[in-house]
């Protein structure tokens, strides 16, 4: 077994969405023995499953897969509550004497596996409700200067519309009596220490990247996304919960209300997604340095998964 073998705790395999990522776990975990763990916080919901590109049910009996669509999509998942999963798989991957890979597109995640990640315990669903009643009557601007005051730093670090990291700040300080910039204080210690692990980011060109997310997304329409939706929507879920907020998600039930046409759903979509994209390549490249950037067609050769020719 090579360098990305047995002899690594785990194996990581990050990069922006539609870079072949799961593919490529897919293959990796059939070679080593691996089991595949879930590493996007999109990918975790049930409740969608074309519109995330989770891995097919075949895909998923070949080899072991853990952590997709194990959430309901009523559930505001957390990345705390993603660890204390992560944990868990990574036991029982060791119980087992199976290589875990961990694949996906969501920097919070990775960096939580390997970085740690502040103690911040459950919020009740009281106070939730509370915060987020107060944020519909008077709005994200009066919200976001409460928080200027009760958590001045942390507030300037967010944008004064950011409605879900406002509402979360406050939710903090009403449930804890305690600050977001306190709790980040004092963290949880990595899953994944330095040295244990190998970690790949893939980085297509960007051009080509873009085509990949315009044309699945157009695959994912007539594969049943818009039908998955409508599923969706009719459960009449608050619009701030992470699963209602995916790419692709907003714009197609504005288009099922006949808001928008659905080539202008598809075309939002798509734009989210781009941008989207452009985001992870920035997060990792600031956040996770300790990532290897390899491009999708080499990453199979850097595996070991095919020979070099």
């Amino acid at each position: 077994m090579n360098s990305w073998g047995h002899d690594n705790n785990a194996v990581l395999i990050a990069g922006p969405t539609a870079s072949g990522k799961s593919a490529l776990a897919l293959e990796f975990a059939r070679k080593a023995g691996g089991v595949v763990i879930n590493t996007d916080s999109m990918q975790v919901y049930r409740d969608l499953s074309v519109l995330t590109a989770r891995p097919s049910a075949a895909e998923e009996a070949e080899v072991p897969h853990r952590l997709y669509g194990h959430v309901d999509a009523a559930v505001n998942f957390s990345a705390g509550a993603w660890v204390a999963d992560a944990a868990r798989m990574l036991g029982e991957a060791r119980a087992q004497n199976r290589l875990p890979i961990f694949v996906g597109g969501s920097g919070l995640y990775f960096k939580a596996l390997t970085r740690g990640l502040s103690a911040v315990p459950p919020i009740p669903a009281e106070i939730r409700d509370a915060v987020r009643a107060r944020l519909e009557r008077d709005g994200v601007e009066a919200l976001h200067a409460e928080l200027g005051r009760r958590d001045a730093s942390y507030a300037e670090r967010l944008k004064p519309r950011d409605r879900t990291r406002i509402a979360r700040a406050l939710e903090v300080i009403e449930a804890t009596g305690r600050s977001l910039t306190d709790w980040h204080r004092e963290g949880l210690r990595p899953l994944l220490p330095p040295g244990s692990f190998r970690a790949l980011f893939l980085a297509p060109a960007r051009d080509v990247l873009y085509a990949r997310i315009d044309a699945r997304f157009e695959t994912m329409l007539q594969a049943g996304a818009l039908e998955e939706v409508r599923a969706l929507a009719a459960r009449n879920l608050d619009p701030l919960l992470p699963a209602m907020k995916a790419h692709g998600v907003p714009a197609l039930i504005r288009h099922l209300k006949g808001e928008l046409t659905r080539q202008e759903a598809s075309e939002i979509g798509r734009a989210d997604t781009r941008h989207y994209a452009k985001r992870q390549f920035t997060w990792f490249r600031h956040q996770l340095p300790e990532f290897e950037w390899v491009a999708p067609e080499d990453a199979r050769v850097e595996l070991g998964t095919v020979t070099p020719t």
